[in-house]
């Protein structure tokens, strides 16, 4: 008899159920579904054609009709919804982000075009922030003394629920991190006949070195930070607190983001609630990656594959990923 230690208990041996690929699928605890996955997608108003985006290869900001196909791709895909972000002319933008709330805006205009394309075979979700819309950047209203007014945004927030749903879409996602936002979208949704619109809450938004290629996604003015209104990434027993207002407000969903540097926070989330649980891949862990293959250093696909597989373990139901649709064709 062998005298290692597996060896004197020849029952322990967990390496028995990792022998060959047919196994490890057999007893794997966590499966990715093309079903858990939602595409982010950028629509800019006035291209002709898409802009790539530098620092995101493989992504772009969509015209229109670019963005009707990638809707339908994805739902022939498996994917299950879609998040739309609008980026406006830089003339149309102000200091009250009016464009985000004109019935005719971009990012009203795109729901409706995705909405005709694909109906309710794909969950079409809408950004509900100002920050692509102002000229300063911030996720709200200004005031005399350049911080974000969170009340007079809390109303801009109630315009943008209104025309994002009377243009068609099915969940708003309140982003922009102001207490008491949930309640007040709930409330505008329900006075306006929009009771079946569905809120995915931003309940955990960190205030993250990654969002870099985002903003250049989104055409962002930003100047600063946010760390006035987003979360400090030092800190975890906050983001419970968070998720108890957004669950007294109306909160259908919640959301953690970034994702990757705070799987402890989903996975305290997830453990907390009955609701669905969302995590956003976001801008730079999707860059991170790119570049890093790119250069040789990684697999790729066995990244992509690895990171989505560990923020479903952590707890997600629905992960945000700009890798969506690719994901799921090989699933």
């Amino acid at each position: 008899m062998s005298s290692s230690t597996y060896g004197t208990f020849p029952g322990a041996r967990p390496r028995r159920l990792r022998t060959t690929p047919a196994m490890r699928r057999m007893v794997a605890e966590h499966r990715l579904n093309a079903a858990d996955l939602i595409l982010p997608a950028f629509v800019r108003e006035g291209l002709s054609e898409p802009a790539p985006l530098a620092a995101m290869p493989g992504v772009v900001q969509h015209t229109r009709d670019t963005l009707r196909k990638a809707a339908v791709e994805a739902c022939e895909a498996g994917v299950s919804g879609i998040m739309l972000f609008g980026v406006p002319l830089e003339e149309k933008k102000d200091a009250a982000g009016t464009a985000g709330t004109d019935p005719d805006g971009i990012l009203q205009v795109a729901i409706r075009d995705v909405k005709a394309e694909v109906g309710d075979d794909l969950v079409i979700m809408s950004d509900l922030c100002l920050d692509e819309y102002t000229d300063h950047g911030h996720c709200g209203v200004l005031d005399s003394a350049g911080r974000v007014d969170n009340d007079a945004t809390l109303e801009r927030y109630a315009e943008m629920a209104q025309v994002q749903a009377d243009a068609g879409v099915h969940v708003v996602g309140p982003s922009g991190m102001m207490d008491g936002q949930v309640g007040v979208v709930r409330d505008a949704l329900d006075q306006t006949g929009h009771e079946d619109v569905s809120i995915l809450a931003y309940t955990a938004k960190y205030s993250s070195a990654f969002y870099g290629p985002f903003r250049e996604a989104v055409g962002s003015a930003l100047k600063g930070d946010r760390k006035t209104y987003q979360q400090d990434s030092a800190n975890a027993r906050e983001s419970l607190r968070e998720l108890a207002l957004d669950l007294e407000e109306g909160a259908d969903m919640v959301m953690v983001k970034p994702a990757l540097p705070y799987l402890d926070v989903l996975s305290k989330i997830a453990d907390a609630v009955d609701v669905p649980v969302a995590a956003y891949q976001i801008s730079g862990e999707y860059a991170m990656i790119e570049a890093a293959a790119e250069k040789g250093w990684i697999d790729r696909e066995a990244a992509i594959r690895e990171t989505l597989t560990g923020i479903k373990r952590a707890g997600a139901n629905m992960i945000l990923t700009y890798w969506a649709t690719e994901v799921a064709r090989g699933l």
